[in-house]
């Protein structure tokens, strides 16, 4: 690992600890005194800290101390917490974010409005810090305050190290000394020596190779793991033994004495010492073992795309098998088919990821707009630890940014209301994930006002969006929000009232191959409802023919095919839908949906599908059953074609399109809506 991976490493972990430590303040409100969250918050800083320091990161350094000394005043209890501390604390993690972004990522320095944030930061975390004294010691005073007080008679409070770093450090970008520096920022470095027992013959040496060895003795009011942690960048390859002060030894005999009886030998507390040991290993193996490794996201899109042109080889594979009518030949594709399969699988659970980071950024944003907004409102999460694949998370936070803020500036009203009507001051604002058939939904919901179906379709006439005689539901009704430009606020604010974001959401949602549709009950809250494939890569086709076309249904959405008889076709033509065991199915003609010409089959089939809580029936030709396919794109010319999604290429190497279910469903069912209300009127007409 050279330099500049190391530095990578350090920019991916710190914001990954600051990610937990934004977490950590934001639950500390609701359980200050909770020593767990408090530790939590100190360790991530600290790391943070210390690994800046390894790269002569200094204003990362400086700044992260000061943080670091309000924190370990709050560990204390000589700080209490409170709002505008946590606040404090999380303008704080967000600067060292920002510091970490210009300094380390670009290599730049702060500008002249960074700074000024900086010292403002800085002036207030030193009050809190000292009230008497409006200005905390930089990191080094620190230290030489720490230092000057222990007593430099005392041996028996100094540590031992013994440093041998490994050959490959050198090589690997690194400095050693640096290493040695940090430490020295933890306490005082009493002696050092470097030894010469690992040193070569000059004419064995290598060049690149590092034969460091140290004996160094440290005094710290440091723990272990600390001053074992300044060292975590060079621990593999490296020897690295650290003896604790005599003191410290004396004292733990003392206690493991304690708690024998008088006549207890010490060489039985040797042992249990020892045990001690073998078990602390066997929990640092098992560690080792379940370690994770980084993999930069596009290596991981070569192989998704290499796995899926596997497939369609495959396919072509087993097509020219089947052709050959060779048993042999079959039964060894056969084998081959499966083992792709596998490999699918598993390649796809590569980007599956869990949707509880996405959810959690949520709780800095709830924090905030609720302040901004003068509204007490609490986020519950659920679902957390659904998986979807990171693609997909990656393009769904912004449409679910413009959900949570829009569900806080219009759906949940203000505390003065809530009690007005009877509800509790503190608005709940719900994120909440599953599985379903095949596709992942995500809830947005709130128990705030609900939607006023009147003023939405008075607005709705307002824009000409719909005619002054429509007869719509409110399921219509509350859907016509997601219109381009739409808007019911009644004045403008930082957060909405200008008519954009809905439409975005719907636009960029279906661009997901996914659906949004909301539900509300005035008094009660809304709920948005967004469907979306589990995987935007490869899934499991059913291949259907239409004249001399083919068309792929995503598998899981399809529930079963059902034969027409010629009386059924005929009353299904007229009606617009079968009677398929006393549930009114809407059919959709697949060959009058695209407009091809030609004669009819004399045999056709229905491929019941389904979407949620609605059913439709594709009428197709043939049925030619399971295949295993890699979407493709259309790209922009074929943007808008209704009822496709995409495409693929079969084993012959004939490319067919995707059907897009969930609009050919819509279609359906807005087509059933019509029938029934036009059938209403009639009778009413006739009466």
């Amino acid at each position: 690992m050279n330099l500049d991976k190391a530095l990578q490493t350090f920019i991916i972990e710190s914001h990954d600890l600051l990610q937990d430590m934004e977490s950590s303040l934001l639950r500390l409100e609701s359980a200050p005194n909770d020593p767990d969250i408090l530790g939590a918050i100190f360790r991530a800083a600290h790391t943070i800290k210390g690994s800046a320091g390894m790269f002569g990161l200094d204003l990362i350094v400086n700044f992260t101390h000061v943080v670091e000394s309000v924190l370990d005043k709050l560990r204390d209890g000589k700080i209490v917490v409170n709002g505008e501390v946590v606040e404090l604390l999380l303008k704080s993690g967000d600067y060292i974010g920002n510091l970490v972004t210009v300094v380390a990522v670009n290599g730049e320095i702060p500008t002249a409005e960074m700074i000024a944030v900086e010292s403002e930061l800085s002036l207030r975390l030193s009050s809190l810090f000292n009230h008497d004294n409006n200005s905390l010691s930089s990191a080094s005073e620190q230290d030489g305050v720490r230092s000057a007080e222990l007593d430099d008679s005392a041996q028996m409070d100094v540590w031992h190290l013994s440093l041998l770093f490994g050959s490959s450090v050198l090589r690997d970008g690194m400095d050693p000394l640096s290493f040695v520096r940090y430490l020295g920022t933890l306490g005082e470095i009493v002696n050092i020596t470097m030894s010469a027992d690992t040193m070569p013959k000059s004419e064995y040496m290598d060049p690149e190779a590092c034969y460091l060895e140290f004996e160094i003795d440290f005094r710290s009011e440091a723990d272990e793991e600390t001053i074992a942690g300044v060292f975590d960048f060079v621990r593999e390859g490296s020897v690295i033994n650290i003896v604790p002060p005599r003191k410290k030894i004396n004292e733990d005999i003392s206690i493991i004495n304690h708690a024998y009886e008088s006549d207890q030998r010490f060489d039985d507390v040797q042992v249990m010492d020892g045990g001690l040991e073998k078990r602390h290993q066997t929990k640092d193996r098992k560690v080792q073992e379940n370690r994770y490794i980084r993999v930069h996201a596009d290596k991981l899109d070569s192989l998704i795309n290499l796995v899926g042109e596997l497939v369609i080889a495959g396919a072509s594979t087993n097509l020219l098998a089947a052709r050959s009518g060779n048993p042999l030949l079959l039964e060894s594709t056969s084998v081959v088919s499966s083992l792709v399969e596998d490999i699918r699988d598993s390649a796809l659970q590569l980007r599956m990821v869990p949707i509880g980071e996405t959810f959690n950024r949520f709780q800095r944003v709830v924090h905030d707009v609720s302040q901004e907004l003068g509204k007490d409102i609490e986020l519950v999460i659920s679902g957390a630890e659904t998986e979807l694949d990171k693609t997909v998370i990656d393009k769904i936070g912004d449409p679910l940014m413009h959900l949570v803020r829009n569900a806080m500036d219009h759906g949940i009203e203000s505390a003065e209301l809530r009690i007005a009507s009877g509800k509790p001051a503190k608005g709940m604002l719900y994120l909440n994930a599953y599985h379903d058939a095949g596709n992942i939904v995500i809830e947005v919901a709130d128990d705030g006002s609900g939607l006023n179906c009147e003023r939405l379709l008075k607005k709705a006439i307002e824009r000409g969006l719909v005619t002054v005689n429509a007869n719509l539901s409110d399921h219509e009704i509350y859907n016509l929000i997601f219109e381009p430009g739409f808007s019911t606020a009644e004045k403008l604010s930082n957060l909405s009232g200008r008519g954009v974001g809905m439409d975005v959401v719907r636009r960029n949602i279906e661009a997901l191959r996914g659906t949004v549709e909301l539900d509300s009950e005035p008094g009660v809250g809304t709920t948005v409802r967004i469907r979306l494939p589990l995987t935007l890569a490869i899934i499991d086709g059913f291949l259907v023919g239409v004249n001399h076309a083919t068309y792929v249904i995503p598998l899981d959405m399809v529930t079963e095919c059902v034969e027409l008889d010629v009386r059924e076709r005929q009353a299904g033509r007229q009606r617009g839908y079968l009677n398929l065991r006393g549930v009114v199915l809407p059919l959709v003609w697949l060959r009058e949906q695209f407009d091809m010409m030609g004669e009819e089959a004399r045999r056709e089939n229905v491929v019941v599908v389904h979407y949620g809580v609605h059913q439709a029936g594709l009428v197709v030709d043939d049925l030619m059953g399971e295949f295993q396919t890699v979407i493709k794109p259309l790209g922009h010319l074929f943007g808008n074609v209704k009822g496709i999604s995409g495409s693929t290429i079969l084993g012959s190497g004939e490319v067919v399109l995707i059907l897009d279910v969930p609009s050919l469903i819509q279609h359906a069912v807005e087509r059933e809506n019509i029938t029934v209300v036009t059938e209403q009127n009639r009778f009413l007409t006739t009466t």
